[in-house]
């Protein structure tokens, strides 16, 4: 097991799939590379192989659950968020891997006005894109940066503790759920017992979670929390509709209140090798707060592509850039377009 996971890190490959019936595959820059050479795996090698990774609690969630999630270390080089799971009737798992090393929003190749986050002192910021596309890393990026330029207590909630924090000005406390903490919602709820400055959610899974974050930035703390939304607009439409009609107005007032900024981002395939990520970047301008508050959502786009000039970022124009540049190809940008007859026009 450990051979496969250390072979993962070498390849840089994003994920580990174990399988009966098929070699262990790597995903490699986005693609599914089975490793031929190796054998097919069995049941009875699954288990051999997962099982001994559990601990007796988690052994007994997968029984119970028929699936279950953990963390697990590789001698100091590298974390893997992980998945373990039945499929018709036998053991798979699905290994991430989390690199050893938080990068910075340079590093990342994440524009500088994201820097601008980490400064804020209270509200709520938001980090969206569909499953596996850089949510964790870019959050974690963000959280770092406040961990090595201010005297801040972080709060962690995550489901597993992907990225290990080490306490720099900051002190960081990260809690995983089932081990540290029952819920989402309850650990965020207990974080205004523990005197934070800055708390981030990993995930926001229910409507409970969602008004406790929003709540939280309001009280003079500074949230970060992901979404699986694929732009600025469709992350706030999540959110209020997550809410009963007799609610959303309210949502809609404290969302207008509290939101500092949106970023959607995609990572898309290099044409040097590697991956890149395009991204759509929102900041909540007084112009953005009306129209949250006043059910305008579907013009949100339209200020997004008006307001370069404040930092503002559309995903065209990240896609168009990126294409200039010959850093990505076209065909990849209009797939990963949402408006691609638009994206055409302002790439000639």
């Amino acid at each position: 097991m450990e051979e496969l996971l250390g072979l993962a890190l070498a390849e840089q490959a994003s994920d580990l799939h174990l399988s009966e019936g098929q070699p262990p595959i790597l995903r490699v820059e986005g693609r599914l590379v089975p490793l031929v050479k190796r054998k097919k795996l069995t049941g009875a090698a699954l288990e051999e192989m997962i099982l001994p990774l559990l601990t007796g609690e988690q052994k007994e969630r997968l029984s119970r659950e028929k699936e279950v999630d953990f963390s697990y270390a590789l001698a100091g080089k590298a974390r893997f968020r992980t998945n373990v799971f039945y499929q018709q009737n036998t053991l798979s798992a699905a290994f991430r891997l989390i690199q050893a090393k938080i990068r910075t929003i340079e590093e990342l190749n994440l524009p500088p006005v994201l820097h601008e986050f980490s400064k804020a002192t209270q509200g709520f910021v938001l980090i969206t894109g569909p499953s596996s596309h850089g949510k964790s890393t870019t959050l974690a990026a963000l959280v770092d940066e406040v961990n090595h330029t201010r005297n801040d207590h972080i709060i962690t909630i995550e489901d597993p503790i992907e990225y290990i924090f080490t306490d720099d000005k900051a002190i960081v406390d990260q809690r995983e759920i089932g081990q540290d903490a029952v819920s989402f919602a309850r650990a965020l709820r207990a974080t205004f017992r523990q005197d934070p400055d800055v708390i981030m959610v990993g995930e926001m899974r229910d409507p409970e979670t969602i008004a406790t974050a929003i709540t939280a930035a309001e009280t003079g703390h500074l949230v970060f929390a992901t979404l699986h939304t694929n732009s600025a607009a469709q992350s706030v439409h999540r959110i209020v509709d997550s809410f009963a009609a007799d609610q959303q107005d309210q949502i809609r007032a404290q969302l207008s209140g509290s939101l500092l900024g949106v970023v959607s981002q995609r990572l898309l395939p290099r044409t040097k090798g590697g991956l890149i990520p395009a991204l759509e970047v929102m900041l909540t301008t007084p112009a953005v707060s009306n129209l949250i508050r006043e059910k305008k959502i579907h013009e949100l786009p339209l200020v997004i592509e008006t307001s370069a000039e404040m930092g503002m970022v559309s995903l065209n124009r990240s896609l168009a850039s990126l294409v200039k540049a010959k850093e990505i190809t076209m065909d990849n940008a209009l797939a990963y377009s949402l408006h691609p007859a638009e994206l055409r026009n302002l790439i000639r």
